[in-house]
């Protein structure tokens, strides 16, 4: 299993991170032996991004990121310093956003959210392409 790990992330701002998590995950998507699909890579830099940047606009600080391969897909965990839950907004066609907790759904296999005495972890997997399949499954 490899991993990146960011330990001193709440020191930074949202480009330093976001550039910081960029250069984590391409890496370790072009270096997996079964080799990810460029949808499945792309997928990846968005769910990263987002969830970087949820932890530093609405968790009040994003404390650590990583991503590593297991069992053959990717998982991302981001840690940041609020326990309250990412949640749906109603659309407000007046503010730009709020449909980034839905595409990270969306996109990954699995998401799931961690509350600690100091915040939350969110972790999202996204699935991998096995030798023997043409592209991720998704569900």
């Amino acid at each position: 299993m490899s991993a990146f790990d960011l330990p001193d992330a709440g020191r930074t701002t949202c480009s330093q991170a976001r550039a910081e998590t960029s250069a984590a995950v391409r890496p370790l998507c072009a270096a997996v032996p079964w080799r990810l699909a460029r949808r499945l890579s792309e997928d990846a830099m968005l769910v990263a991004d987002e969830l970087v940047s949820n932890a530093l606009r609405h968790g009040d600080g994003m404390t650590r990121f990583s991503a590593c391969v297991h069992d053959r897909d990717l998982v991302i965990r981001v840690r940041d310093r609020s326990a309250a839950l990412p949640g749906d907004r109603p659309h407000d066609p007046t503010r730009p956003g709020g449909f980034g907790w839905l595409m990270i759904q969306h996109l990954s296999r699995r998401v799931s959210i961690d509350r600690h005495d100091d915040g939350k972890t969110i972790t999202a997997v996204l699935a991998g392409v096995r030798p023997d399949e043409g592209a991720p499954a998704r569900s």
